[in-house]
């Protein structure tokens, strides 16, 4: 029997819920029907929004919650500025790239200039599946091999290539061949020779990290495959979140190019100042990489993404590959995507992940002695996670997690799991999230553990 998704399944609403729906809830959810089961909605009572602002969304009834889950909207839901920009795009003129404009050449130019200089070209694409999709081809074309190495719960996309990629999406998806996985990270379970991940250095966690990518790409070696590339994003999210300890990603990076491949840094994640340290998620271990992605955050809801390369690195596949994307880098997308970027810096979204990411997670943290259920927190900037665990131990406790998500709900609170076990709260706002959300996030979340006797 396949085992179900940790990133799609874990929180959705299944059919055999629907008898506790109100008729309206109920009605909408079998009319979806026409969209195939392939769909996932999230709850046991799914939630029907209709409206939002900064860091709050509006269900059809006019309740307010607090949404703690949506790095799309990154700059806050339908932010004025980004609006008008679209609006005032969308009233003169959207083709695509074949033409000139001067919007994709302006953003690329300005989105670049945040980059280490290495990086020095860039394409866009509508999803981040297809940006990442189009990185591996560009590594494997820079390379000659094949072989891909991602971590055992990580998600990179439904492409029919990256879906190969994509452990996360459970048994039924079948993995690519030539991919190899090495382990989650862990640093709150793992045991390195003898010694807590917790307490090993950068420079000792990063070596044991690297060790599972020799044996990864010596069993690559064993099966005629040539290694390309390694592709994880630098907090790798879709595994729990483990951000920590800075530095430790060096001797990985060092490894996988000395063994003749690159790494591609997916940057979904933990990109467009989400830590709080930088404005990319590599920028904080200190390292460059030779391929980059991005897309959910880039144009505050609009389908835009982007891979961004070493010249040479790209050069094999497109001085002989010609790529065109339809809608990818179209001027309505590019002028969105200017916006998000221009709020980034006007209104420091940076320096107000790191303020109130800080405040956050100090908060979730200071519940531990009191509820026992909380394993660990951990996360940089606006990005947390919270494990959930069986108390006295570090058994993941899966059950309690959607407890948990289904009383916030009735709190107003919005948010969801993640984790191989599907039991780490997944902590990721707008990056408008203020102190006043926060206090409004902590005042559910203790009245819901207290609720649920956790």
């Amino acid at each position: 029997m396949a085992t179900r998704s940790t990133i799609m399944d874990t929180n959705s609403f299944r059919p055999e819920m629907a008898a506790a729906l109100d008729p309206e809830t109920r009605r909408l959810t079998e009319e979806r029907d026409v969209l195939g089961p392939a769909y996932r909605l999230f709850y046991r009572t799914p939630v029907h929004l209709v409206k939002g602002e900064g860091a709050h969304v509006w269900d059809a009834d006019g309740t307010e919650y607090l949404d703690v889950y949506n790095n799309v909207a990154s700059v806050g839901h339908a932010h004025p500025r980004v609006v008008e920009a679209i609006a005032r795009q969308a009233s003169l003129l959207n083709t695509h790239t074949r033409y000139l404009h001067e919007n994709i050449l302006n953003y690329a130019d300005d989105i670049l200039s945040t980059m280490p200089d290495e990086l020095n070209r860039i394409m866009f694409q509508c999803t981040g599946s297809e940006a990442n999709d189009l990185a591996v081809r560009v590594a494997q074309a820079y390379t000659g091999g094949e072989g891909v190495i991602v971590t055992a719960e990580a998600y990179h996309g439904n492409s029919a290539l990256t879906s190969k990629l994509s452990p996360a999406l459970g048994t039924a998806q079948d993995l690519g061949l030539t991919m190899r996985m090495i382990p989650t990270p862990d640093t709150y379970r793992l045991v390195i020779d003898g010694k807590p991940a917790s307490a090993c250095t950068a420079e000792e966690f990063g070596g044991w990290m690297a060790a599972e990518v020799r044996k990864a790409v010596a069993d690559m070696n064993r099966h005629g495959i040539k290694f390309a590339a390694l592709l994880a994003d630098s907090i790798f999210s879709s595994d729990g979140v483990y951000p920590d300890p800075v530095g430790y990603l060096q001797p990985i990076i060092d490894t996988v190019h000395e063994l003749g491949g690159v790494w591609i840094a997916d940057e979904v994640q933990p990109g467009f100042t989400r830590t709080g340290d930088a404005f990319w998620g590599f920028e904080r271990q200190g390292i460059v990489p030779d391929l980059i992605t991005s897309g959910k955050p880039m144009a505050n809801g609009l389908p835009t993404s982007l891979m961004a390369a070493r010249q040479e690195v790209l050069e094999p596949f497109a001085g002989s590959i010609p790529y065109f994307n339809t809608f990818g880098g179209n001027p309505v997308c590019m002028s969105a995507a200017q916006a998000t970027l221009d709020v980034m810096r006007s209104e420091d979204t940076m320096g107000n992940a790191k303020r109130v990411g800080a405040v956050f997670k100090q908060a979730v943290t200071d519940l531990m002695p009191a509820h026992p259920c909380i394993g660990d927190v951990r996360g940089a900037g606006l990005y947390i996670g919270c494990e959930i665990v069986k108390p006295g131990t570090k058994d993941p406790d899966q059950a309690a997690a959607l407890d948990i998500l289904e009383t916030l709900r009735a709190h107003h609170v919005l948010t969801s799991v993640c984790g191989r076990f599907g039991n780490i709260l997944k902590l990721r706002p707008p990056l408008v999230f203020s102190e006043q959300d926060v206090d409004w996030f902590m005042s559910a979340f203790t009245d819901t553990l207290q609720e649920l006797g956790l």
